[in-house]
């Protein structure tokens, strides 16, 4: 029986904590395995700053906002990413406080590479204002959780979450917004993603005419990544979710009514309770009281947060590994 289909996470995602110099530095993640990173995601901690997102497909010197719909933003020779590395990536000085490089200001990067053995594919598109077209993609498996973005222009953050509703392809969700999830039938057309493609309608926001869209995709690895759904108990005993590993990135959002977007990860937190939260939708600094554990084999809340664990209420959730539950030569993990 195959426990796991990858052994070491870290060749595919790690968690960087660092403190901005002001002045260009290089920055290596800590993890036993080097590993250059094609998507990275970057938000001060303690201020409120922008979250920043970059990629290895539109350059590292373009970067997005998650809690807002601007358009791309490519960053001058002083400001922003300056590289990709084998090991990490290089920011340059941040003379414009854009959040990613000021002096002495703590930052958390979550940084993934991209991999069909790993479920990650990034791609570009040209919009053609036409229903049902067919996208690309390259993870020979079914993408479970997609973040398609517009980048020319000021549009939404919209997302497929294959366990969002019982006909995820008819909905939608907004990274950039606390919205609940909505039926969109001009978003992805209604046609759930293949193997091969994913489809997306005649909606502005994905496929106006000759503007360019960024999509990220992930399908789900068993021992390493998990894209799901729970039911909240609004208890303190708080609902436990299996995943098959110890996490080290969870993000969560309540589906049937409003809430944030919520991102706790293991090294804001290095024990249980995680209680860091930070949110793709808003500027704000870490927050804390959000108690999850991270164990061996899934995370457990153990708070009545509304946002995260209401009675009865409806969410997704989108998770990586620290450790695989249990590794291909049958090692199991410890929780924290």
């Amino acid at each position: 029986m195959a426990y796991t289909t990858i052994d070491d996470p870290e060749a595919y995602f790690q968690v960087k904590l660092y403190t901005g110099s002001g002045s260009i530095q290089a920055i290596t993640l800590d993890g036993d395995t080097d590993m250059q990173p094609d998507l990275i995601w970057c938000k001060s901690r303690g201020e409120d700053r922008h979250h920043f997102v970059a990629d290895s497909i539109r350059g590292v010197k373009s970067r997005l906002r998650s809690d807002v719909n601007y358009a791309e933003y490519t960053a001058g020779s002083t400001d922003g990413f300056d590289s990709f590395d084998s090991d990490g990536f290089t920011l340059e000085a941040d003379a414009g406080s854009l959040g990613l490089n000021e002096s002495s200001h703590n930052m958390v990067a979550w940084c993934w590479k991209e991999s069909a053995t790993a479920g990650f594919d990034i791609l570009t598109f040209e919009g053609n204002a036409t229903d049902d077209t067919d996208i690309s993609h390259n993870l020979s498996a079914v993408p479970h959780f997609m973040i398609v973005r517009n980048f020319d222009a000021a549009k939404e953050w919209v997302v497929y979450h294959h366990k969002n509703t019982s006909a995820p392809e008819t909905d939608q969700l907004v990274l950039d917004t606390t919205a609940a999830t909505s039926d969109s039938n001009d978003k992805w057309s209604d046609e759930a993603p293949t193997s091969s493609v994913f489809t997306v309608g005649d909606s502005s926001q994905l496929n106006a005419s000759s503007e360019t869209s960024i999509a990220y995709l992930w399908s789900e690895k068993q021992g390493f990544s998990k894209f799901g759904s729970y039911t909240g108990n609004g208890d303190a005993d708080g609902t436990f979710v299996y995943t098959g590993f110890r996490p080290a990135f969870l993000l969560t959002k309540r589906t049937n009514s409003t809430a944030q977007w919520q991102i706790l990860d293991n090294k804001r937190d290095t024990y249980n309770p995680a209680i860091t939260a930070l949110f793709p939708d808003s500027t704000d600094e870490d927050t804390t009281s959000y108690n999850t554990d991270f164990l061996s084999n899934g995370f457990k809340f153990r708070s009545t947060t509304v946002s995260r664990n209401g009675d009865g209420d409806s969410y997704i959730y989108m998770a990586f590994a620290e450790a695989p539950f249990v590794n291909s030569n049958g090692v199991p993990c410890n929780a924290r």
